[in-house]
């Protein structure tokens, strides 16, 4: 995900959403800014293309992150998929992942403190949206083994990190 600065037309700090856009459009992935403080993504990872969503909560200064695998929990899965999502968020320094209450979507969230001046600079918006990705595919396979593949939770977050270990 490396990118060339030059290619970007800024080197200093930008409204969040100004600075994503601009990131995206960089990176040539296809984007699409709902609001003025909202802005979606298609990134591509390793398993799948993710869907990432970045909304700017102005009043408390933090931008938060959503990335998508696109993968849905049905209710006969609901508790397994709630120890899975347990014993992975211990793992995790920054984020987490989450079920929607509402469809049974699977999402990783993140939230960004920005400073009073709400600014983000290219660095934190480049390692934010590479830390999501990063966590989504680390994690995509537990999610397949438990979901598809008829594993308990514990079994299949193992089956994941030694499949993602032995990777090159």
């Amino acid at each position: 995900m490396n990118t060339d600065r030059a290619t970007m037309e800024r080197a200093d700090d930008a409204a969040p959403v100004e600075m994503l856009t601009a990131l995206f459009e960089a990176h040539g992935w296809s984007h699409e800014q709902v609001s003025e403080d909202e802005v979606t993504v298609e990134i591509p990872g390793s398993w799948t293309t993710y869907q990432l969503r970045a909304v700017w909560r102005r009043e408390d200064h933090v931008l938060q992150l959503l990335c998508l695998p696109e993968i849905r929990v049905n209710d006969d899965k609901r508790t397994p998929a709630y120890e899975l999502l347990a014993m992975i968020n211990e793992q995790l320094w920054l984020g987490h992942f989450d079920i929607w209450s509402q469809g049974g979507m699977l999402l990783y969230r993140h939230g960004l403190m920005l400073g009073d001046d709400g600014m983000l600079s290219i660095d934190m918006a480049q390692h934010a949206i590479e830390s999501a990705v990063a966590e989504c595919d680390r994690f995509y396979p537990a999610f397949q083994f438990l979901l598809w593949g008829d594993k308990n939770p514990r079994d299949a977050l193992d089956a994941a990190l030694v499949d993602a270990a032995g990777e090159a």
